[in-house]
């Protein structure tokens, strides 16, 4: 067993196709094929399913890749731990709320200082990127908190309130059994608050209607369609509009943090240390 066949291994499970991963590593097809047949018949166990769309991890294919991805990691650490210096460079793949409102900030100021480092950015829930950081497929992450977890570590943001956001000026507690309710999907982190809210005071809502996209919650609501609950900052454009009107929530579920997580064991890169230290001068500087 190879090095390059964890990769190709890797690369056709993201792809969930051969000839994706082909393009991907520049391979001819034929040769990831074999590759992957090789690396079968080696574990004596198949680790994709094909199908006519392409190929999707087996159960024994699924145990392996989170081995291929610590692995990979491993060597790419061990790279880094000799050919780290004092240059700031190389690549961070960072994961992303939608509703971190000072990352703009954070990353302009970034690679001001660090124009070498290249940095790779990808949108998700809280909870989706949790389990990335935690497998290593991610360098680190901006997620809703503060979080409980053994391996991870993490660097307070900034806190902001949350509000409910309505068409009507008035909001009674009764209007979530009547009206529906526009949230992201499950493991956002302000669905969170708000279902606790909800469970806690014993309603069971009529209607939830699940979006992928913030800007649409907010804009659905301005049409009409229902309720949420959002930051503040995400929503200060249309009610400054007259579009919407917030409401204050119970002081329990109103405030919402935003951290920074990383893997506890994961090497230490000067982009990954000089991007703490960003995040840390912003912070202080909003608290100033």
């Amino acid at each position: 067993m190879e090095l390059r066949d964890l990769q190709i291994f890797k690369s056709v499970a993201h792809h969930k196709s051969i000839t994706g991963a082909a393009k991907e590593l520049s391979y001819v097809q034929s040769n990831v094929t074999a590759r992957i047949k090789q690396l079968e018949t080696e574990l004596q166990t198949p680790l994709f399913n094909r199908h006519k769309k392409g190929v999707s991890l087996s159960p024994e294919g699924r145990k392996m890749i989170e081995y291929v991805n610590k692995i990979l990691k491993d060597v790419e650490e061990l790279k880094q731990a000799f050919l780290d210096s004092d240059v700031t460079s190389g690549i961070l793949k960072i994961g992303t709320v939608e509703t971190v409102r000072i990352l703009p900030t954070i990353l302009a100021s970034y690679y001001k200082k660090y124009p070498n480092v290249d940095l790779s950015l990808q949108a998700g829930l809280t909870e989706e990127l949790i389990k990335k950081v935690t497998n290593q497929e991610l360098d680190g992450a901006f997620i809703s908190g503060p979080i409980k977890h053994s391996i991870l570590e993490q660097y307070d943001v900034y806190t902001e309130k949350l509000t409910l956001v309505t068409t009507n000026k008035t909001f009674n507690i009764e209007d979530f059994l009547t009206t529906p309710i526009l949230v992201s999907n499950r493991g956002c982190g302000y669905r969170s608050r708000l279902e606790h809210w909800l469970q806690d005071e014993g309603l069971l809502p009529n209607r939830i209607l699940e979006f992928n996209i913030l800007e649409t919650i907010l804009n659905s609501v301005a049409l009409g369609l229902g309720i949420t609950v959002v930051p503040e900052s995400a929503v200060r454009h249309l009610s400054t509009a007259g579009k919407v009107y917030c409401h204050p929530l119970p002081e329990k579920y109103s405030c919402i943090s935003t951290v920074f997580i990383r893997h506890k064991d994961a090497y230490l890169t000067n982009s990954m240390r000089s991007l703490l230290k960003t995040i840390v001068e912003h912070k202080n500087m909003s608290m100033s």
